[in-house]
């Protein structure tokens, strides 16, 4: 199993980041290489289509508002993993009420390829999705 952490420090409050991450389905809303994104079984599931066309199904396995972070895995997706388990969580800074820390974090099996070319892929995933999010913030 391998896995990858991301986190930005994004000019906003906490409450903030959230009422605009925290949705399920609000990946659209501050990711720009995911254009939609439609809930399906009760919102437990989102269908997610990329700029190249592809779609991606995830679902999600945990949430909680007041903490500020939700978890998913991933059903079907064009990349080489399995047992892919991703975590987006929100914190306050201690000191500055007007920034909070946004961490994206996954573990996941890659499949028939190196540990380090998926840890570089969703690496890379999260660091672009953070720097959007900082930009739609700041």
């Amino acid at each position: 199993m391998a896995s990858t952490s991301v986190s930005r420090i994004v000019p906003a409050s906490p409450d903030d980041v959230w009422r605009l991450v925290g949705g399920f389905g609000s990946l659209p809303d501050w990711l720009p290489f995911i254009p939609s994104s439609t809930l399906e079984d009760g919102g437990r599931t989102r269908r997610l289509g990329d700029q190249e066309g592809q779609t991606i199904v995830e679902r999600l396995i945990a949430y909680d508002d007041e903490a500020r972070s939700y978890s998913y895995s991933i059903l079907e997706a064009p990349f080489p993993v399995t047992d892919y388990l991703s975590t987006l969580r929100v914190w306050a800074v201690a000191g500055n009420d007007a920034v909070s820390e946004v961490q994206w974090s996954g573990r996941f099996t890659p499949r028939d390829v190196p540990d380090a070319d998926v840890v570089a892929l969703f690496t890379g995933i999260y660091s672009d999705g953070l720097d959007s999010l900082r930009s739609a913030l700041g």
